[in-house]
């Protein structure tokens, strides 16, 4: 397995917000990015997101002229699999198990013996995926939070399958990426999305129930010291995905009733609301 002194190119599979957010921070970080995505609208979405970013933290004197043009040099934009050889892969593709286990295997075909395969899933079971691939000693969970460029906290996620060395060069790598790692073991959710869940769910039950209306909920929780309303963190993250790792962590958990998702948010998405990347959710963008 390859250490951190070893680790010089990422590939980042999956050119949405995540996937993008994620290139951006490994080319920072001074490694070699190779960007992925089959679709090439996306990769072209990816790069202007990634140009503006940039171009933001250079007028705002975060980082220089010359930073800025050096990382945009880093990266690669690609929409062929045969280019995706790296020392470290971060798939950041759609929530979805079965997609997210034939992508590791196909890219395992083609890559070294050494290469770690890292998925930045929110709620799925890792040890699922890693005993669903050939390689499952050097899967782990790498999951970082939106927007990937400001939030500093990944979840390091390992399996009874991931070699400690790997579960160490991982750890080594967030950091070098200027971020906070914290080790958990694979259980529904992980711990973030697992304390979360009643953040959003108890939100929209005060609203269903005509107690509060969005507005004001979203006040109380951001004068109490949090920095995002569970209404407008929802709109961020996207409805849908927020749904899909509700129901993902209340069936994993035997479907408590606690925890059972909301029907307001299935509403939302069934009416193409799904949050700031519709230009409409709970709120209007």
């Amino acid at each position: 397995m390859p250490g951190i002194e070893n680790i010089k190119t990422i590939c980042v599979c999956g050119a949405g917000t995540m996937g993008s957010g994620i290139a951006q921070v490994a080319a920072q970080a001074g490694f070699t990015v190779i960007q992925f995505d089959l679709n090439p609208v996306m990769l072209g979405k990816s790069s202007a997101v990634i140009d503006a970013s940039l171009q933001t933290l250079a007028e705002k004197n975060k980082i220089s002229e010359e930073e800025k043009n050096k990382t945009k040099e880093r990266l690669l934009f690609t929409n062929k699999m045969d280019d995706c050889k790296a020392d470290v892969i971060i798939e950041a593709i759609i929530e979805n198990k079965e997609a997210k286990i034939e992508l590791i295997n196909q890219l395992a075909s083609i890559n070294s013996a050494k290469t770690i395969f890292a998925t930045n899933t929110s709620s799925i079971s890792v040890s699922e995926i890693a005993k669903a691939t050939n390689v499952s000693s050097r899967v782990i969970g790498m999951h970082f939070f939106n927007p990937a460029p400001l939030m500093k906290l990944v979840e390091v996620v390992k399996t009874q399958h991931t070699d400690e060395v790997v579960v160490e060069a991982i750890i080594e790598l967030a950091k070098k990426f200027g971020k906070v790692p914290v080790v958990c073991k694979d259980s529904p959710g992980f711990i973030v999305n697992r304390v979360a869940r009643p953040y959003y769910l108890e939100a929209m039950k005060l609203f269903e129930k005509n107690l509060a209306t969005i507005e004001t909920i979203d006040a109380i929780m951001e004068a109490t010291g949090f920095k995002m309303g569970p209404f407008k963190l929802m709109d961020l993250i996207g409805i849908d995905i927020n749904y899909s790792v509700s129901n993902i962590v209340w069936e994993a958990l035997e479907k408590p009733g606690r925890l059972k998702p909301s029907s307001i948010q299935k509403e939302k998405i069934e009416q193409g609301e799904l949050g700031k990347k519709t230009g409409k959710g709970f709120y209007k963008y």
